[in-house]
């Protein structure tokens, strides 16, 4: 079998196929570790996005070649409006949970994958093969390495109601310190009579933490009244 296609510079139905084709692979095994953490963004989002950038680098090489005629034909317009129109799904992954971002690792992703189809376009396979191995290093390997050495937890809300209107601040911050909580956002509101107040708090939670151990420290502030810790979207 003839292999001459996969460096010819000329745009023809053979090297369109296995273009397509290898970036569509590639854009798969990156959204696959994508969908392996239940991203919005997941193995069919970064496939698309990849046999499409490809598609498009393709077309800014055969525009040129086949309209020679026209000799202000740039072969890298298209594919510069790829990088920055992909910003676009980019933000679409990135949402805010109280004071922090959360979705960049899978924008920043979906930026990459559009940079692995625009490579694999241009015939750089090489290229497209290192930096999605690359990727997958420090998408999957990286990332278990860093739950190991790194405190694991979750972002949640916690609110504390107290039947006075003074609230001891510091005293929770030492509470919540010594269980390893981490203040991310904090709010305080007051009854409209200013005889009750509540506090709000977004926090960094250690998987280890112990809820019930928790909740009898907080139980000691003077006043205090209900107290709840969870999610809030």
């Amino acid at each position: 079998m003839d292999w001459a296609f996969l460096i010819s510079t000329e745009v023809n139905i053979s090297n369109i196929t296995f273009r397509l084709f290898l970036s569509t692979v590639l854009g798969g095994l990156l959204g696959w570790e994508r969908e392996s953490k239940r991203q919005n963004a997941g193995l069919r989002t970064h496939m698309v996005i990849s046999a499409c950038s490809c598609l498009l680098m393709l077309i800014s090489i055969y525009i040129p070649q086949t309209f020679s005629e026209y000799r202000n034909a740039d072969p890298g317009r298209i594919a510069a409006q790829v990088v920055s129109g992909i910003g676009f799904l980019g933000a679409g992954a990135i949402f805010r949970l109280g004071g922090s971002t959360h979705g960049l690792t899978t924008a920043a992703t979906i930026w990459a994958v559009a940079a692995v189809g625009l490579s694999v376009g241009a015939g750089m396979y090489g290229a497209a093969g290192i930096i999605t191995l690359l990727l997958l290093f420090v998408l999957a390997i990286l990332d278990k390495v860093g739950k190991k050495v790194f405190i694991s937890g979750s972002l949640k809300t916690l609110k504390i109601s107290f039947q006075s209107p003074k609230i001891e601040t510091s005293r929770i911050f030492a509470i919540l310190e010594e269980h390893e909580v981490v203040t991310k956002n904090i709010s305080v509101v007051q009854s409209t009579d200013k005889q009750k107040s509540k506090i709000k708090l977004y926090v960094f939670v250690p998987d280890k933490l112990d809820v019930k151990d928790l909740y009898k420290d907080l139980n000691e502030l003077r006043s205090v009244g209900r107290i709840s810790l969870g999610q809030d979207f």
